[in-house]
């Protein structure tokens, strides 16, 4: 039984067949399509709980892992194989803690803001692009893609004319219905570029994250590696699903949109709000390295354990109306950026990326609207970090 992903109960909230799951056992077991019998965690605390406890391994290694959906070319389960260095993401303490050491300071609330200032310049001069465009326009290709990526390959020291490579193959590495062979070439092609530009900084170091990395001698080149690719995909991916999705749900909602641009001290709670509304990077996993208890259920040593942060975020026992945007809520606590050690590194810089692009695109586009009906928006179901595959909008005069 795969898990649902159809988005049958509309384009931001959860498959039906997950909600029931969360309303009835938040925690429940599911047989996965290769026969495994492994959890689904649904409910916020239970959710909550789990990210938490290190017991529960991120070590997502192929040979263990069992995925909830149709995934051709997996090995056979065995034993744990050593994880791939440098994806800090999916490993344990203390690896995990010595690399993603390395770059806590690159990613703090202080620098972040100190680049604020940049970002809206960025995302202005993007703007100045789209505006002298014919509508309607693709806001994913002319916006919501382009200004966390410059901004991820500036921080990183990415060539930003390299974009339309490492954009093509993250983007085909993050496709569910393929083999694994086609996903092993898409991250063999994103690593190997990688290689080589960690490799050239580290003879040549410039003035950016990559470099500084570089220059510590803790570090070997695939360690490099791994981090750049981690920090690349999450760095554009995230949030430019994040402004198309978000923008896409203002449009549905124009009362929350018309309160933004008539309140625009709303932005940073309205940008908490959609994180924990649309929950882009929904399924999280989890390896249970042994028997441990959660929510009232004993999940054997050996189970996969996928997370529905969508599920959690809308949880009436922790958010109150929490199928409804509103974006005067309090909505600090969502899970949308995980928990625990594994908490998303480049939170702070999505917060300031999502606080500028929606500001200034209100308000540069008071009459922006939906090119399409709503129903005709290519959704990201087909992929493991949810969004719009294209976002066509118009501004009237």
């Amino acid at each position: 039984m795969p898990l649902a992903t159809a988005r049958d109960a509309g384009p931001f909230d959860p498959p039906s067949p997950v909600r029931r799951l969360r309303d009835t056992r938040p925690v429940s077991p599911m047989v996965f399509p290769d026969g495994h019998t492994g959890w689904v965690v649904t409910g916020y605390d239970a959710a909550r709980r789990l990210l938490a406890d290190v017991r529960f391994s991120s070590r997502l290694d192929l040979d263990v892992l069992h995925m909830p959906y149709e995934t051709p070319g997996m090995p056979a389960a065995t034993e744990p194989s050593p994880p791939v260095p440098g994806l800090f993401i999916a490993t344990d303490p203390p690896d995990h803690t010595r690399l993603r050491r390395k770059l806590t300071g690159a990613f703090t609330v202080r620098r972040m803001k100190q680049l604020e200032e940049h970002i809206v310049d960025v995302a202005e001069r993007a703007l100045d692009a789209m505006a002298r465009l014919t509508p309607p326009v693709d806001l994913v290709r002319e916006f919501a893609l382009p200004v966390p990526s410059l901004v991820i390959c500036e921080l990183l020291g990415v060539p930003y004319a390299d974009r339309a490579d490492f954009q093509a193959h993250a983007a085909q590495f993050l496709v569910k219905d393929q083999t694994l062979e086609e996903k092993g070439a898409a991250y063999g092609a994103l690593t190997g570029y990688l290689a080589d530009l960690v490799t050239r900084k580290r003879a040549a170091p410039g003035d950016d994250i990559l470099s500084d990395l570089a220059r510590d001698g803790d570090l070997t080149v695939e360690e490099l590696t791994g981090c750049a690719f981690l920090l690349l995909l999450a760095g554009h991916e995230t949030t430019a699903n994040l402004l198309a999705l978000g923008t896409f749900a203002l449009l549905e909602h124009p009362e929350q949109m018309a309160a933004l641009r008539a309140e625009p001290d709303l932005m940073p709670g309205a940008v908490e709000e959609l994180l924990r509304y649309l929950s882009v990077a929904d399924v999280f996993f989890r390896y249970a390295g042994e028997d441990l208890e959660l929510g009232g259920e004993t999940v054997p040593r050996g189970s996969t354990v996928v997370v529905s942060l969508l599920a959690a975020n809308r949880d009436p026992a922790r958010f109150e109306h929490p199928d409804t945007l509103d974006v005067r809520r309090a909505a600090r606590g969502h899970l949308s950026f995980g928990h625990g050690v594994h908490a998303c590194l480049g939170q702070q810089l999505a917060r300031v990326e999502m606080r500028a692009g929606l500001e200034a695109l209100l308000r540069r586009f008071p009459t922006l609207t939906l090119a399409v009906p709503a129903a005709e928006v290519p959704l990201r179901t087909d992929m493991t970090i949810y969004g719009v595959h294209r976002l066509p909008v118009s501004w009237p005069t």
